[in-house]
């Protein structure tokens, strides 16, 4: 004759507590998502996570140049008489950021609002002049004089 060590509702207990535990492992193990930066023009809006990213922590020296130059996932269609709407998460407009064009920076000072509006006819005119029918735009958070996080986008000239 066997004797059972747990009741049946003890084993129930037992099997509800080991699914929590499991559960909260997993949850554990997951990387929190970056913040997001939006390009909108028109009505289109596209949205995307961070290319490059420390949690605020300026990242590596030998890591930027490759992050400012990683291919974008995400492309919008631009006018020239278009309005670019460039957005980023309240915390990343706490620290400050500013645009990179075609990995080259933009600006001098970072700025600090949640969004700013720019002319799609500034994005394709190449530094010798020449017209050209795509640019890649990053968005940069920083931190001082650290860049802290890097979002990739490609504004492509309609036609």
């Amino acid at each position: 004759m066997t004797v059972a060590f747990f009741s049946g509702k003890g084993r129930r207990i037992g099997v509800a507590l080991g699914a929590v535990s499991a559960g909260l492992l997993v949850l554990s193990a997951c990387d929190k998502p970056t913040p997001l930066a939006t390009v909108t023009v028109g009505t289109t809006s596209v949205n995307s996570e961070a290319a490059c990213y420390n949690d605020g922590d300026a990242i590596k020296e030998s890591l930027i140049q490759g992050c400012l130059n990683k291919k974008a996932d995400k492309v919008v269609e631009v006018a020239m008489d278009d309005k670019v709407r460039f957005g980023v998460d309240p915390e990343i407009a706490e620290r400050g950021w500013t645009l990179f064009i075609n990995g080259q920076q933009a600006e001098q000072e970072p700025f600090k609002k949640t969004y700013r509006t720019i002319p799609g006819s500034a994005f394709f005119a190449s530094q010798t002049g020449e017209p050209t029918t795509k640019t890649n735009v990053s968005i940069v958070e920083t931190n001082g004089s650290k860049l802290t996080g890097i979002w990739q986008f490609e504004l492509k000239k309609k036609s």
